[in-house]
This record gives structure tokens, C-alpha cells and sequence, in this order.
């Protein structure tokens, strides 16, 4: 049944469900499942087991998952590439999520790693990413950053300016080392997503205009301490089809013609972007196709030009990780707002909120919800789950239908959030940023752990350390810190 229709509150793609119980395909992760009581499984454990030992808000990660979607990734990639004469490498993009253990697992799956600062750069280091296999991106690298990337001997540093031209040559200079460097340039073509999701236009921060690009590239040949290893392009996130992909390798390809009269150009990177479902209504398209028709259509234009297919390199990090997680939340209080003469919408209010996932409120994001400690009969209930900080627009999910009987108490599940929610999460209000599970097999590991009160205290100076007061009640003063 559709949603009413003559409401705007009600977005067109949302739907009564049949059974508002039932886990959409594509948005959770495969082996995501209610047991015979009715209970959201994940990994094999039992939501309410989860919350038990771990609490709530909790980031839980399906291992199996990710594992799985960094096979098929670069299986994908490595086959289309094979067809084609050429290779293809896939890089995890970390900004999507990152900790050790999540590095272990896409480098245990082939995956090289793509990091933007040198904290992800830190984080790779630590969980064993070879540096030779780690990418750098960013559009302003620090000096220090850059220094660290060299001397750990990362393979490549994404050129994002001029001024990082010669910050790059200058350290690796100063290191008698050759470093390998990719320019990023803006193709032009405006992804159809979200203004802030799309990132090869030209009027925004990344990367140089394709116009410029032969300058550029003409400038890194010049430097001796620095090796041209191809051009890189990102032309948004949460894409859907080829077509975009299509159109920016073409135009990549007229200048990359060019550059080899100067050169070589071995590697194109054509970054990453590629969508996942977040609500029964998305259908991205399966990362076989989107390989096959990119690869093939880069071939097709290279055989046009009379030129050599390159290396490909591409740079997913949502389509590993996103559908991998699922945040659990307890529900606090359920409260009807009458928003029209036809319409109820139940305002359901967890214990997370935009400090856990900043993107409803970001990016204007569609998630799903379901009640995971239980199933239930009852009629659905048009909701919008909301969290519990100041703000009017602490939105979780937008518009969702779940049971009608939702009440405190209750655990939620919000699937989807693998991607972006613990990067972008918060202490907004002073709330503890949630731990990470990871789920597999039946068992349960804590991968990342959560914040306490202390932990926000800690780095407050205005707080008293006990250590500090004498026996009398008085407040010693502050030990003197050394200075140079």
C-alpha cells in the first residue's frame, strides 16, 4: 500500500509494509536474521545478548561482511581488468571507517589502503597495511604529514595543488628519496548526488581543474624527487550506475593521450563513490557490473585513441564497510505528533542521535529501522526516530513504519551505518562517542572502545585531580611544567 499521498510529510518512495518485521535485502547484511522468537541476529548473536554485554549506543560490524564485499570488490576488479589486458587495484578508502582491525581484514582480502591524514595514516600503519600499498590523499597535507608518509615510504601521495608539488619534492629532497605522486584532477563531471557528496566540479576545495593539468604534470617531471605515477579523479559518493564514470574517464583520457608524448602515465585512478542501499527503495547497481562497464569502457577509449589500457586503480571504502553496520539503540520515550488532519507521525526518541550519525542531519540521508529485540504483530506506525540531543534537527531516520506498539525500552536497529557514522561521530551535548563491536561466527569482540564521562573529563584542565587536594580539603597548586 502506498503512503499517503496527499501528505509531503511522507516521502513518495516509502511504502506501508506487508510486515514491518521484515529485513530488506541489499540493506542489512547477509547473514542478518530474526531467530524463532522474533530477535535481530547479527553475526550470530543475538541483538539482546549485544546489549547485554556492550550496552547501547553500539556500532556493531559484521566481519563476515566486510571480509566478504572486499573479496567480491577486488575479485571484480581483477577480473574486468584481466579481460582487458591491464591490472586494477583496489584501495580501501579509510575515511569511510577506520581502526586496526578493520585493516587487517581488507588487507587480508588484497585490498591496499587509501588514507587522507596522518592520524588514518597511523591507524594503517598500526594495523599492518604494507606502505607501499597505502595511498595519500588530502587537499592540505601538512608538512609534518607529508615528512611521515615519505619516511614510512608510502607509494603514493595524491598531488592536490601546485603548493603540494613542491612541499612534496622539497621533503622528498631533503631524504634523497624518489616518491611516487598522482595528481588528482577535477574532471568535471557533477556526480548526481548531494552538492556536498560531489567532488569533481570544479567550484569546490579538491583537486586541479583539467585545464591545468599538463602544467602541473609538466612541473612534477621537472622536480627530480618526484616520479609522475598517473592522474587520479573522484567525481562524488553514493552513485548509482556507470554513466558518470563513463563520461570522466573520457575525459581523463584526452589529457592522459597527451601526457605519454612526455612520458609515462601508468596508473588511472577513477576513485571511488560507488552507492550502497540504505532503504528498500535503492538499488545500486552490483559492483561485477559497474567493474565490467567501467573497465570496458576505458578500453574502448584507449583502443580509439591507439593508446595503451593502463593500470586502473579505484578507491571504494562505503560499498566494504556500509552495509556491514548496524547501530543499536534503546528506546527512551515514543511520543504522537498530530502533523496534519490525516497524519500521526510517532516520534521515537533513542539514546544516540547526531553525535553517532551526524549524516541525516549532514546530508539530509535516508536510513531504515527495526525493532530488534522483538517482532510484532502490531499495525505499522509511520516514525521518525530522533536522538537525544539539542537540536530539532537530531534526526536518525527520517521517515520509517515500524510496529505500532514501539515502546521504551525496546532495542532499534538502524542498518547501513558501516560507513561514515563513526568517522563523523561527535561528543555533541557531552555524550561518549559509542564502542565498535564486531560480530562473526557467533562471537562477539570489541574492536573499538567506548567513551566514558572520564574519558570527556580527562581533557578538561578546569577539573580537579584528586591527586591534588591535601589532607585538609585544600587544593594544591598545579605542579610547574618545564618548558625548553
Amino acid at each position: 500500500m502506498s503512503a499517503p499521498s496527499d501528505s509531503p510529510l511522507v516521502p513518495d518512495w516509502l511504502i506501508v509494509p506487508d510486515d514491518a518485521n521484515a529485513l530488506a535485502p541489499h540493506v542489512w547484511p547477509d547473514a542478518a536474521h530474526r531467530d524463532d522468537s522474533g530477535e535481530l541476529v547479527l553475526g550470530g548473536v543475538a541483538a539482546s545478548d549485544l546489549r547485554a554485554r556492550f550496552g547501547t549506543p553500539l556500532y556493531v560490524l559484521d566481519e563476515g561482511e566486510v571480509r566478504s564485499r572486499a573479496r567480491r570488490t577486488r575479485a571484480a576488479f581483477d577480473e574486468a581488468a584481466a579481460q582487458h589486458g591491464t591490472t586494477a587495484q583496489v584501495y580501501y578508502a579509510g575515511k569511510a571507517f577506520l581502526s586496526t582491525e578493520v585493516v587487517r581484514w581488507v588487507v587480508a582480502e588484497g585490498l591496499a589502503v587509501d588514507v587522507a591524514t596522518g592520524g588514518e595514516l597511523a591507524v594503517a600503519l598500526a594495523g599492518g597495511a604494507d606502505p607501499a600499498r597505502i595511498g595519500f590523499h588530502g587537499n592540505n597535507k601538512s608538512v609534518a604529514e607529508i615528512a611521515r608518509a615519505i619516511e614510512v615510504g608510502v607509494g603514493s601521495i595524491v598531488i592536490d595543488s601546485d603548493i603540494e608539488v613542491e612541499r612534496v619534492a622539497a621533503e622528498a629532497a631533503r631524504r634523497g628519496i624518489r616518491q611516487s605522486v598522482r595528481l588528482r584532477v577535477n574532471s568535471g563531471v557533477h556526480a548526481e548526488t548531494h552538492d556536498f557528496l560531489a567532488t569533481a566540479h570544479e567550484d569546490q576545495k579538491f583537486g586541479t581543474v583539467l585545464a591545468r593539468a599538463e602544467e602541473v604534470v609538466a612541473r612534477i617531471r621537472e622536480l627530480p624527487s618526484l616520479d609522475f605515477g598517473g592522474l587520479h579523479c573522484h567525481i562524488g559518493s553514493q552513485i548509482f550506475g556507470v554513466d558518470g564514470f563513463r563520461e570522466s574517464a573520457t575525459r581523463l583520457l584526452d589529457v592522459h593521450e597527451r601526457l605519454l608524448a612526455g612520458g609515462p602515465v601508468p596508473v588511472l585512478n577513477l576513485g571511488g563513490g560507488f552507492g550502497i542501499a540504505y532503504t528498500s527503495a535503492d538499488t545500486p547497481t552490483p559492483i561485477e557490473e559497474l567493474s565490467g562497464a567501467i573497465v570496458a569502457s576505458v578500453a574502448a577509449e584507449c583502443a580509439r585513441r591507439g593508446i595503451p589500457v593502463p593500470a586502473l586503480a579505484f578507491e571504494p571504502g562505503r560499498a566494504i564497510v556500509g552495509t556491514a553496520g548496524v547501530t543499536l539503540y534503546e528506546v527512551g520515550t515514543t511520543k504522537p505528533v498530530q502533523v496534519s488532519d490525516a497524519l500521526t507521525r510517532l516520534y521515537v526518541s533513542v539514546d544516540g542521535g547526531m553525535s553517532d550519525n551526524a549524516r541525516t542531519a549532514l546530508y539530509g540521508a535516508q536510513y531504515s529501522a527495526r525493532l530488534a529485540s522483538r517482532s510484532s504483530d502490531a499495525a505499522p506506525a509511520l516514525v521518525r526516530v530522533v536522538g537525544r540531543h539539542c537540536e530539532s534537527g537530531d534526526i536518525i531516520v527520517d521517515a520509517e513504519y515500524l510496529p505500532g506498539d514501539v515502546a521504551p525500552g525496546d532495542l532499534l536497529a538502524v542498518p547501513a551505518t558501516g560507513a561514515y557514522c563513526f568517522s563523523l561521530s561527535s561528543n555533541y551535548n557531552y555524550v561518549p562517542r559509542p564502542p565498535v563491536v564486531a560480530v562473526t561466527g557467533g562471537e562477539a569482540r570489541l574492536i573499538v572502545r567506548g567513551e566514558s564521562i572520564d574519558d570527556l573529563l580527562a581533557r578538561d584542565m578546569g577539573v580537579i585531580d584528586a591527586a591534588r587536594v591535601t589532607a585538609d580539603g585544600a587544593v594544591a597548586a598545579p605542579a610547574r611544567k618545564e618548558t625548553a
